[in-house]
């Protein structure tokens, strides 16, 4: 199988309440018409951008008997599943946020508690 920028991003896996964000392309000019050096942007206080990639959820207790030894270990762990969804454009306090880079492109992994709105076109992937 060849790698590909959308085969690798698959094999990434975003833990707990998380989400995976490629921040926005933003302009570099402001609506006066004054262009801004690299950075300003990047040091806003909101971002937004498109979530790659969803954690699971935040884990719940989960009470084991003693006769629950057979239960394959994916039935031990359950999960409150995260509002947050797979091509929704977020706007997330980037002072939340930890920047990462992932094959030269950037990214953001931010908790669920950071985003602050969430836009979802529902027809987009159907």
């Amino acid at each position: 199988m060849e790698l590909t920028a959308d085969n690798k991003l698959k094999r990434l896996i975003v833990v707990g309440d998380r989400v995976l964000i490629k921040p926005q392309k933003e302009s570099e000019k402001t609506a006066s018409g004054i262009y801004l050096p690299p950075g300003v942007q990047e040091k806003e206080k909101i971002q937004s951008g498109y979530i790659v990639k969803a954690g699971p959820g935040y884990p719940i207790p989960f009470a084991m008997d003693e006769d629950d030894d057979w239960k394959p270990e994916e039935e031990k762990v359950k999960y409150v599943p995260l509002q947050a969804k797979e091509g929704d454009k977020a706007i997330f306090l980037q002072k939340s946020s930890f920047e990462i880079k992932f094959e030269g492109e950037k990214y953001f992994i931010v908790p669920q508690s950071a985003i602050l709105m969430l836009e979802r076109e529902e027809d987009l992937f159907d």
